[in-house]
C-alpha cells in the first residue's frame, strides 16, 4: 500500500482499476469458486482510494507476461551495474527520473508513437487523488524490558525506547523505513530507522538514556547503561573525576542529539588520546572535530617584521610594594 501510494502520488491520480497477484498482504483465502477473501485494511485502501481489483489466477504467470518483461528490462537499464547508495530515498528519486526519461521511447506495438503521449492519454481517466492520504502503518504494542528496549521479528531486532519506559507497554507505528515508538496515549517518544534481515541487529537513541543517567551519575556504574557503552566510553567515563561525571555525560547526550552518536564516541577516543578528562576539554575537542572553523593560514615571515629586543627590567619596585604590611607605600 506505501508502494502504491507513492505511484498515485507520481503518476498524479489513481487507475480506475489495478490488478494484482494473489500476494498474501492482501488475499487471506482463494475460495473454490475461485473468490477471494480480502484483508480488511486493503478493502478500506480501496476504497479510500475509489479503484477496482481484479486478480490473476494461482499459478498462471502467462497472464501477466509483459509486467514479467516490464521487471527484467528495468532491471537489465536501470539496476546494471548492481547500484551502490547510502540512503534508498534517493535511488528511488534517481530510479524514477530515469523512468520518466524511458517515456519518451516509443512505444514497441505503436510505430512512431511515444510512451509519453500513451500515457497523457490514460492519466484523463484517472481518479482525483483524495485530499487525506491513507494511513497504510502497522500498528501493535510492544513489551520494554528492564532497560527501556524492545524487540520485534522474533527478537532479531532490539530497538531503544528511554529508561523512564523500561518494563512499560508503548505503542509502535511502523512504516517500510521507520519505527516510531509512542506512549499508550500515542504521545511520541522516539522514532527509529527500521532494521531489516535475519541477523541480531540494534537501533540505539542514546540521548534520553545520557540525559537521564546524567542527572543520576552516582548511579552510573549500577544503571546498566555503562554496561550498553562502547568500551571507549566506559574508560573515559571511569577515568573522569565524580564532581565533573554529570557535565560530561550532558556533553555528551547534547553532542549525540546535534550530530550523532559516532561523533560522541569520536570526541571521546580524542580525548582518551590527549588525556582530556574535563568536560570543558571535551567540548573543545568536538567543536574542532565538528563545527566548520576555517584554519588561519600560516602568517608569513618578512624582513619588515621587526625582532624581539629583550628590554631591561628591574622588578625591585615590585618586590617593595609586596612586602609584608605594604611598607613601600607607607
Amino acid at each position: 500500500m506505501e508502494g502504491m501510494i507513492a505511484i498515485f502520488k507520481h503518476i498524479g491520480g489513481v487507475p480506475t482499476e489495478i490488478w494484482f497477484d494473489n500476494t498474501s498482504t492482501i488475499v487471506t483465502k482463494i475460495m473454490k469458486d475461485g473468490q477471494r477473501s480480502i484483508t480488511d485494511k486493503f478493502l478500506r485502501f480501496s476504497n479510500h482510494y475509489g479503484f477496482s481489483f481484479k486478480f490473476m489466477n494461482p499459478e498462471s504467470g502467462n497472464e501477466k507476461g509483459n509486467v514479467e518483461n516490464k521487471v527484467n528490462y528495468s532491471r537489465h537499464n536501470f539496476l546494471v551495474p548492481i547500484p551502490r547508495f547510502i540512503k534508498l530515498a534517493d535511488q528511488n528519486r534517481q530510479l524514477l527520473k530515469e523512468a520518466d526519461e524511458d517515456f519518451d521511447r516509443e512505444h514497441y506495438r505503436h510505430e512512431g508513437v511515444t510512451i509519453r503521449s500513451l500515457f497523457e492519454e490514460d492519466k484523463k481517466v484517472l481518479h482525483p487523488l483524495p485530499d487525506t492520504d491513507f494511513d497504510y502503518a502497522r500498528y501493535e504494542v510492544a513489551k520494554t524490558d528492564k532497560w527501556g528496549r524492545f524487540t520485534l521479528e522474533a527478537g532479531k531486532h532490539e530497538y531503544s525506547v528511554s529508561p523512564e519506559h523500561s518494563c512499560s507497554s508503548v505503542w509502535l507505528k511502523i512504516t517500510s523505513n521507520e519505527v516510531c515508538v509512542m506512549d499508550m496515549e500515542h504521545n511520541p517518544i522516539v522514532t527509529h530507522r527500521r532494521l531489516y534481515g535475519d541477523r541480531k541487529q540494534s537501533s540505539m537513541d542514546w540521548v534520553p538514556y545520557l540525559r537521564t543517567i546524567s542527572r543520576k551519575p552516582r548511579s552510573l556504574f549500577n544503571s546498566g547503561i555503562y554496561d550498553m557503552m562502547p568500551a571507549s566510553m566506559q574508560e573515559y567515563v571511569r577515568n573522569c573525576s565524580s564532581t565533573d561525571r554529570s557535565k560530561i555525560l550532558k556533553a555528551l547526550a547534547e553532542q549525540t542529539e546535534r550530530t550523532g552518536f559516532e561523533s560522541a564516541i569520536n570526541t571521546v577516543e580524542q580525548a582518551l588520546m590527549y588525556q582530556a578528562n574535563d568536560p570543558d576539554s571535551l567540548q573543545n575537542l568536538y567543536r574542532r572535530l565538528y563545527s566548520d572553523v576555517p584554519l588561519l593560514p600560516p602568517l608569513s615571515t618578512q624582513e619588515s617584521v621587526p625582532g624581539i629586543i629583550q628590554m631591561p627590567v628591574n622588578l625591585s619596585a615590585y618586590d617593595m610594594a609586596l612586602k609584608k604590611g605594604g611598607a613601600a607605600n607607607g
